[in-house]
This record gives C-alpha cells, sequence and structure tokens, in this order.
C-alpha cells in the first residue's frame, strides 16, 4: 500500500497553488488589463483559498458521515498437502494487493522456517495453530487483512482460529488424494506412505474436511485463474465494497 509522503504533499500543494494563482492573474488581467490589479487579486486569493482550505479540511476531518472502514479479514486457505493451497493463496495475494488494503501473507513453510522444531503431532499442530491465531489477531488490530495457507487438518484448531480472529473466511481447496500424489514434485507422499514421514496428513495422519467452509475450490474441476476469480469477488461482495 502506498501513501504520500509529506513531502510529496508540500509539492503537490505548492505547485496546484502556483497553477491556480496564476490562472486568476491571466483572467483579471484580460479582463481589466492591469497587471497591478491582477497580481493583488491573485495574492488576495491564494491567501483565502489556503485559509478556507484549512479550515475546511479541519472540518470535514471530524465528521464521520461517509467514510467507510474496510474492516480486516483473514482468508484461510486449507487442503491436503499438494492440493494447491499455496499457489492459489499466492495468486489471491497479488489480487488483493490491487485494491491497495493492508495485507500480509502467510504461509506454513515460512513459519516453520521462522520456527523450527514445531513437530507434526496433533498436540503439537493444535498448539502451532494458536500461536498463529495470536499473529492475526495482532495484525488485524492493526487493521491489516491476512492471507494464510496451513494445511490445519483438524477441525478442533480451525474452530480455535475461527473463534480468535475477525471475518475468518475458510478457503477449502479440495483435491482427490490421488490428483495431490500426481502434483508431488517432491516425494513426500511416497515418503510418507514407505514410513519415513510420520503424521502426513492424509497418508497416516486424518485430515478432517471442513464442515462449514465459507469457499469450496474444486482443483480437480476448477483452474487456478477460476479459483482466483470466485475467491476475489467473495471479497469484493463482502468485504471490499
Amino acid at each position: 500500500m502506498y501513501r504520500d509522503t509529506n513531502k510529496r504533499s508540500i509539492v503537490k500543494g505548492i505547485s496546484w497553488r502556483i497553477i491556480a494563482t496564476a490562472t486568476t492573474i491571466t483572467i483579471v488581467y484580460l479582463f481589466f488589463g492591469r497587471l497591478d490589479l491582477a497580481i493583488a487579486t491573485g495574492m488576495i486569493e491564494t491567501v483565502l483559498k489556503v485559509a478556507l482550505y484549512w479550515a475546511h479540511e479541519r472540518a470535514w476531518f471530524k465528521i464521520k458521515w461517509g467514510r467507510k472502514k474496510i474492516e480486516p479479514f483473514n482468508l484461510w486457505f486449507t487442503g491436503l498437502p499438494l492440493s494447491g493451497k499455496t499457489t492459489i493463496a499466492d495468486r489471491v495475494y497479488e489480487e488483493l494487493k490491487k485494491l491497495d488494503i493492508p495485507l500480509e501473507r502467510i504461509d506454513s513453510k515460512d513459519i516453520r522456517d521462522l520456527i523450527p522444531n514445531i513437530g507434526y503431532t496433533r498436540e503439537e499442530r493444535n498448539r502451532h495453530m494458536l500461536r498463529l491465531g495470536n499473529l492475526i489477531r495482532t495484525l488485524q488490530n492493526n487493521s491489516v487483512s491476512t492471507v494464510a495457507s496451513f494445511v490445519s487438518p483438524y477441525r478442533e484448531s480451525r474452530k480455535a482460529i475461527r473463534e480468535m480472529v475477525k471475518n475468518n473466511i475458510v478457503v477449502y481447496v479440495k483435491a482427490d488424494i490421488e490428483s495431490c500424489k500426481t502434483r508431488d514434485y517432491k516425494g513426500v507422499y511416497a515418503k510418507a506412505m514407505s514410513g519415513e514421514l510420520q503424521n502426513f496428513s492424509g497418508v497416516n495422519d486424518v485430515y478432517e474436511e471442513p464442515q462449514h467452509a465459507e469457499i469450496v475450490i474444486d482443483t480437480d474441476a476448477m483452474d487456478i485463474e477460476e479459483s482466483v476469480s470466485v475467491i476475489i469477488k467473495y471479497i469484493k461482495k463482502n468485504y471490499v465494497k
């Protein structure tokens, strides 16, 4: 999100006043043919308009009518490993950035790199979800929305996130496990099936499908462009009007 610096705002204000004053001087001179009168009128107009503009802006600053606050939201992408969560979430994040709203991207890999040795047992994952909920809540307290993508296989942890944060939107990225295996460029499914990886969602640990997801994206039936479009339309309809 971009904002004008004080220096830029000052330069813009000065440049506009120069143009406006020059226009006033020119008009008065053309009508009356007196340069002294034209310059005096231009100077008086400049002083009065600067004072009136300042008073006008101060008054409207205190008036709340017509203002609409964009409430921060959390897009929570969940689904089996390699279902397409990260790919779709990344694209959604890029599209939402075009709306110029405060926004952060949170992905499971980045968080695990930041906080190593988290573990993958049910208890450890649920505890990890509470940390994420606190992080998102802190960002929301500063009016920052979030796009988060995590396997989050357990209903109780997703419920905890929903209760902790405002405007939580669960996006269930649905995919058949066989489709996920075909996308497995990391070879993690093969390792899980051989027993090399434990607590792997969908293989040797459960993935509990969301029962109340706001958005369901079936990646076996929808391509990336269509998936992103569905999510962006939902956000624009409900949160960024």
